[in-house]
């Protein structure tokens, strides 16, 4: 087929074939279709969408592009958690070591920082020594071992995708559900699991802004994987303040042990239950979910999470010590302090504006090959809602010797609103989306 042929028949509007997509995917992998043409057949698709049919039959092409992981005699389903990016989400690090103290094998694998939101990978490379670069083997011997890998995409998983994401990025094709399906549940699917949750965020400080575009794409994800065997479920959840208090790579990985020593933030608690509970479920651990919600808080209540947490850290080569010496972190001890315009209630601090200023500060990158600041970030001090005085503190800013904080503390003071009377912020988790063939 000529790739000709297959951007003109999107671009007019039609439907392409399975064999067609296929040979597109072919053509990306082998390096055969040159950029020009790819980055074309991507906008076109931008423009006139693609059909549930063709957005699985794209995901599926994806997945066979490169190597798909087995992970046989497990006890239970393998199991893993999405999120599609926030400010301060460090959930992965409290609620993969909860599930795989319950009995739930996870093998999570992550992305990095890009743009405001946070990756789970940087966070992780925050602890001296921890390795993410596990092979199959590896992640196999750790599953049986100690229940959880945390890990990168191996370079055999879906090779497609990191071409079309590196060509999507730098072509404004990246506002896509489709080719957004198509790029997470490929390499969710290939890394052999049997179950997802998903936690599609809405917000200020999301990719999706609005609730109903939210709810589109966890429809398309949640078909998606459903259709590919795997047993999928969706949570909406507001992402228009950080969550929890914590944003940055370090200050997040203190953040989440202290959620699993039961001292954390009330939301990054909650979410972090919710997601393990349903990741309990699908690995078929426990079949209802308040028997799940009760086994998840029992290992919260009794340390066995932080247990896991510090065997998951030594299996992959770091300092299980940082669970108890934070010290061992990276750290920096420049501070700065943005206070409030005036005295009222913090009506609003926008996510947006906090990830972007801790990456101003070096948090997070511009572009993935780019690096991070591990100790930098911001401290949440007030939470919408909350009574502030003029000039009381609202978001501390721990940078390096003043890089990047004018442009960090311009952003927080824009992403500030004190009104005259408290608003409450509207609910975390927004609502859930199931295929509807799950449940007949």
């Amino acid at each position: 087929m000529r790739a000709v042929d297959l951007i003109r028949a999107k671009r007019d509007g039609h439907g392409l074939s399975r064999d067609a997509i296929n040979a597109f995917v072919e053509g990306v992998t082998s390096g055969t279709w040159p950029d020009y043409q790819i980055s074309a057949l991507l906008m076109a698709v931008v423009w006139r969408g693609l059909s549930a049919d063709e957005t699985a039959w794209l995901t599926d092409a994806m997945v066979h592009s490169g190597a798909r992981l087995r992970f046989d005699g497990l006890a239970h389903v393998p199991v893993d958690k999405h999120s599609t990016g926030g400010v301060g989400d460090k959930t992965s690090l409290v609620l993969a070591p909860l599930a795989a103290a319950c009995g739930a094998p996870v093998p999570m694998m992550s992305g990095r920082a890009l743009g405001h939101t946070g990756g789970t990978l940087d966070k992780l490379e925050s602890i001296p020594g921890f390795r993410v670069d596990l092979d199959e083997a590896a992640i196999a011997r750790a599953l049986a071992t100690v229940g959880c890998a945390l890990v990168g995409q191996t370079d055999a998983i879906v090779p497609a995708d990191r071409r079309l994401y590196a060509l999507r990025d730098v072509t404004a094709t990246v506002e896509s559900v489709p080719l957004i399906t198509a790029s997470i549940m490929s390499k969710k699917i290939a890394e052999g699991i049997g179950g997802l949750m998903l936690d599609v965020k809405t917000g200020t400080g999301a990719f999706m802004k609005t609730e109903a575009e939210a709810r589109r794409l966890a429809a398309s994800l949640v078909a998606t994987g459903t259709r590919a065997g795997v047993c999928t479920e969706a949570i909406i959840t507001a992402m228009d303040a950080p969550l929890g208090s914590a944003v940055g790579n370090a200050l997040e990985v203190v953040e989440a042990i202290e959620t699993l020593k039961g001292r954390g933030p009330g939301d990054v608690t909650e979410l972090s239950v919710r997601l393990a509970a349903g990741l309990l479920m699908l690995a078929g651990v426990e079949v209802t979910h308040a028997a799940a919600d009760r086994r998840v808080r029992g290992a919260l209540a009794s340390g066995a999470g932080v247990e896991t947490f510090a065997r998951i850290i030594e299996n992959q080569g770091g300092d299980r010590r940082v669970v108890d010496d934070y010290a061992r972190l990276p750290q920096t001890a420049d501070v700065e302090l943005v206070g409030a315009p005036r005295g009222g209630y913090l009506e609003r601090l926008d996510a947006e504006g906090v990830g972007r200023a801790a990456m101003a500060l070096g948090a997070g990158r511009d572009r993935l090959e780019g690096a991070v600041d591990h100790a930098v970030g911001a401290r949440v001090l007030a939470r919408p809602g909350d009574a502030v005085r003029a000039g009381g503190p609202v978001v501390e800013l721990r940078h390096r010797a003043g890089r990047g904080l004018a442009a960090a503390v311009a952003l927080v003071r824009e992403a500030i609103e004190v009104g005259d009377t408290a608003v409450p912020p509207r609910p975390l988790v927004l609502g859930t989306v199931d295929h509807p063939d799950r449940h007949p």
